[in-house]
């Protein structure tokens, strides 16, 4: 029996680990981790992380083909094939700081699989790592390695938080890196055969290392460069009464750039994105290609404009002073159908409000108190290393209250943000909001989620994202 070990159950690992355990019955799957609380959470009924389709998934291998274990010197010492999904965050002080990734964690790993290691092993990377981290981890690896062969492969992961299970069930495509030599074509072919198990042979894709390392960060930041140019155009279509929607239904139609990621919103978020694209912009600095790095940087420049612009908006609205109003925040995570907060927008919204001494009711049906007072103390990159090595008990925001249920939240405030697209959101009963809030009542639409007109019909004062403005907020303009 194959013996597959993955170190690291996060968001990449244990949904991964999960569908290869469900799609390959006679393959050994463990996942390891160091974190108890982590592995118990993947061993119970409450799982760790909120995906749709991941509970089914566990509970139908668990215990069969699919382990969970903190032993993670075992069961990588036993493994034929280790995939190594580990944090990869920006680093925060040194060479590269606010850029360049930082791999203390891989390394670690590294030097652990080399260190426990009997047999020879396939070492796959999984987590999202700069180009030309596997040749380092090459180097590890072959200089403690004690006779044993390690083969590494780059095979990043394309998964979208909110439908992971249906993406890891119907790829688009398997990328697989590898030497270009006898044992690494081998170790490809070892992995393809995996994949194969479910995947076509014609989406399973393999190109040398740098190349899947390169096609990672690539495809984020096109991705993000998507959502950065609408939301350039959302702020033009305010300033001209153009509406982003219709504009963006337009280009959209167009077969060459098609209708996906051309929602304008308060802005990007998730693990993925920002980091991965600091990152390319130190690689593009590191290899002499300063105009490389400045055309990314804008992808972030704007993200950040786009969130600054929409607290700038609420001020400017609410007389030019929140402070001491109460603000209802619907929605926290980065996006719907997830409890990932990681670089959501909502944390720079909720801390730019905050900072002009607004009362923030904050509801999200998937998020706890807990992890958004956790959001809104960290540092900026403190929340991409593992939990046990975060700051234990951050301090709570007085001025932030979080609530389960959205008519709570809205009751006595002023003005309604919504910064998540949570389905439940475009039901509500906007009357019953309106008639508990004070007036004038704002609603501050950061994902175009709600009918502008029917809640102007209702008596708010409405705001959504590239589409033409009140009078009221013609009125009372917001200065950058």
């Amino acid at each position: 029996m194959v013996k597959i070990c993955c170190i690291g159950a996060g968001y990449v690992g244990g949904p991964t680990m999960a569908v290869i355990a469900l799609k390959c019955p006679t393959i050994e799957v463990v996942v390891v981790d160091i974190a108890v609380s982590r592995i118990n959470a993947w061993n119970s009924d409450q799982l760790p992380i909120y995906e749709p389709g991941l509970d089914g998934v566990v509970k139908e291998c668990r215990g069969r083909n699919l382990f969970f274990s903190t032993d993670v010197e075992k069961h990588v010492s036993e493994a034929d094939i280790v995939f190594v999904s580990v944090n990869t965050p920006t680093k925060t002080r040194g060479l590269g700081a606010g850029k360049a990734a930082d791999l203390t964690y891989w390394e670690s790993a590294a030097r652990m699989i080399a260190d426990v290691s009997k047999s020879d092993k396939i070492v796959v990377e999984k987590s999202t790592v700069p180009v030309k981290t596997a040749e380092a981890i090459e180097k590890i690896l072959t200089h403690n390695s004690k006779g044993i062969k390690f083969q590494i492969l780059s095979n990043p992961e394309f998964l979208a938080e909110g439908t992971a299970i249906k993406d890891l069930f119907n790829p688009d495509r398997v990328l697989i890196g590898g030497r270009e030599t006898p044992e690494g074509q081998k170790a490809i072919n070892k992995l393809k055969s995996v994949y194969a198990h479910w995947v076509p042979e014609n989406r399973i894709l393999t190109t040398n290392l740098w190349s899947a390392e390169l096609s990672k960060l690539a495809a984020n930041a096109f991705l993000a460069q998507r959502i950065s140019s609408v939301n350039a155009i959302s702020a033009l279509c305010e300033a001209t009464g153009a509406d982003v929607a219709q504009v963006a239904y337009s280009v959209g139609t167009d077969s060459r750039i098609g209708p996906k990621f051309l929602n304008a919103s308060v802005g990007f978020g998730g693990s993925c994105f920002q980091k991965d694209i600091l990152n390319l912009v130190y690689i593009c600095e590191c290899n002499g290609l300063p105009e490389v790095a400045e055309y990314w940087k804008q992808v972030i420049k704007i993200n950040d404009y786009q969130k600054n612009r929409f607290v700038n908006r609420v001020v400017a609205s609410m007389f030019n002073t929140v402070s001491n109003k109460k603000i209802a925040i619907l929605g926290f995570a980065f996006k719907k159908d997830t409890g990932d907060t990681r670089e959501t927008p909502a944390i720079d919204v909720c801390k730019g409000l905050l900072g002009d001494k607004a009362l923030l009711s904050i509801y999200d049906p998937q998020v706890s108190e807990d992890q958004i007072q956790r959001d809104l103390t960290l540092s900026k990159f403190e929340w991409d290393h593992p939990t046990h090595l975060q700051p234990m008990s951050p301090t709570t925001v007085k001025q932030v209250s979080v609530v389960w249920d959205a008519y709570e939240a809205t009751k006595e405030a002023h003005a309604v943000c919504i910064l998540t697209e949570w389905d439940e959101f475009k039901n509500l009963d906007y009357q019953r909001i309106y008639n508990n809030m004070q007036k004038p009542a704002f609603i501050f639409d950061g994902r175009n989620v709600v009918d502008g007109d029917k809640l102007r019909g209702i008596g708010f004062i409405v705001f959504s994202i590239g589409k033409p403005l009140d009078q009221w907020l013609k009125d009372m303009p917001a200065v950058a």
